[in-house]
């Protein structure tokens, strides 16, 4: 592992502040960063079963500085954009928020953004790694609309995630959104906007600031209790909810009901870009395969297969067609054990009847509902917090 410095990379607001000489920010050393979703940002600021078990049963003030807000202007905004995005935008409630897929005619994916709606605001919230081609890719069908696209600098964002988020917000006087909503606040006077965002185990939270204010509200949160976590316990947690992620699970190539994310489909919608393919695939048949969140066992303990390695059924023939491959994988550190969680595109005639998958050095196993699994984490969990 190398240390980065900052001027070999852009880093986001929140990396600037803790790698900054004389640095008091009391979360860790001179931070490493590594490049994430087109940012750099610290990879770890903690021990990783500190910083996991912050996650899952705490609660983790990590980065957010690689997003990237667009608000969309004109008087246009809501048919256009409407006409863009994969999901219900006109019947959006004020104050709450929408994940959507963006596609081109043939229905191929090039991107996923979070839209906000803040009274007559709407709002792109996207990765920095996405924001420049999917800003040029929407800015092309801007043709007799009056609609301005306009990225907005100058703001940078903190993530707070874990079931004891919601008592570190109450601290800080600031309202608790519930679903995808968001509220306006202050910390330390400084005003901030909380988003509430999608998460399949614990809550996720999202408070957007100035630049100039990302050190002070980093402090705040972890003087009241909150633990720091880097990319690292992030990314173990995304993958351990099964959440794909553009430019690593999802592909370019890939169509909406590939990645398995119903939540930003509308189907009651008028018309958009790709439209028509989403329509023909939901009316006439399926995909042939889709993302799905997978449990690992290895032959050997710790044994972590490399993402693209392919799964087969098993009992299959050795010449038969691979059931799908690995986009992401990641081992959970449990108190007494190690889980390990991926992400894979599987097709699927290899989930008929549930049969196990096996890849070189082990076998897989199907998570088609996330929330089961959770218990038995909770269960191990709870030793923890007895003996805490």
């Amino acid at each position: 592992m190398t240390e980065l410095t900052l001027t070999t990379a852009p880093a986001t607001a929140l990396a600037e502040s803790l790698a900054a000489p004389g640095s008091d920010a009391s979360a860790s050393p001179a931070p490493y960063l590594v490049p994430y979703l087109g940012a750099f940002t610290p990879q770890r600021l903690d021990a990783p079963e500190v910083e996991t078990g912050a996650l899952l049963f705490g609660a983790a003030a990590h980065d957010l500085g690689w997003l990237r807000r667009i608000a969309v202007r004109g008087e246009d905004r809501f048919r256009w954009l409407s006409g863009m995005v994969t999901n219900a935008i006109e019947t959006l409630p004020d104050r709450s928020g929408a994940y959507n897929l963006v596609l081109n005619a043939q229905g191929r994916i090039q991107g996923d953004c979070c839209v906000w709606r803040d009274g007559e605001t709407l709002e792109l919230e996207v990765t920095a790694e996405q924001s420049e081609a999917l800003f040029t890719h929407l800015d092309r069908f801007i043709i007799m609309d009056d609609v301005e696209l306009v990225p907005l600098t100058g703001q940078s964002a903190l993530g707070l995630t874990g079931p004891q988020s919601e008592a570190i917000l109450n601290k800080l006087a600031l309202s608790v959104p519930a679903g995808l909503s968001s509220v306006s606040g202050t910390v330390n006077e400084a005003p901030i906007r909380l988003f509430r965002i999608h998460g399949t185990i614990v809550p996720h939270y999202t408070l957007w600031a100035s630049v100039e204010h990302i050190p002070a509200l980093w402090h705040a949160l972890l003087a009241a209790g909150a633990t720091p976590v880097g990319t690292e316990s992030l990314e173990t947690l995304r993958i351990a909810e099964g959440i794909p992620a553009y430019g690593i699970d999802i592909q370019s190539r890939d169509l909406a009901q590939e990645t398995a994310q119903e939540r930003a489909l509308s189907f009651t919608k008028g018309c958009y870009l790709g439209q028509e393919i989403v329509e023909r695939i939901r009316s006439r048949g399926q995909v042939h395969r889709h993302l799905r969140a997978l449990e690992l066992t290895p032959n050997e303990p710790a044994n972590l297969p490399a993402v693209g390695t392919e799964f087969r059924v098993a009992d299959s023939a050795p010449d038969a067609k691979p059931a799908g491959h690995l986009t992401s994988v990641t081992a959970l550190q449990l108190p007494g054990a190690s889980r390990i969680f991926a992400i894979g595109m599987i097709r699927a005639e290899a989930e008929i009847g549930n049969r196990p998958l096996v890849y070189p050095g082990g076998t897989a196993r199907i998570l088609h509902t996330i929330p089961k699994l959770y218990p038995e984490i909770d269960h191990g969990l709870s030793a923890v917090r007895e003996s805490a």
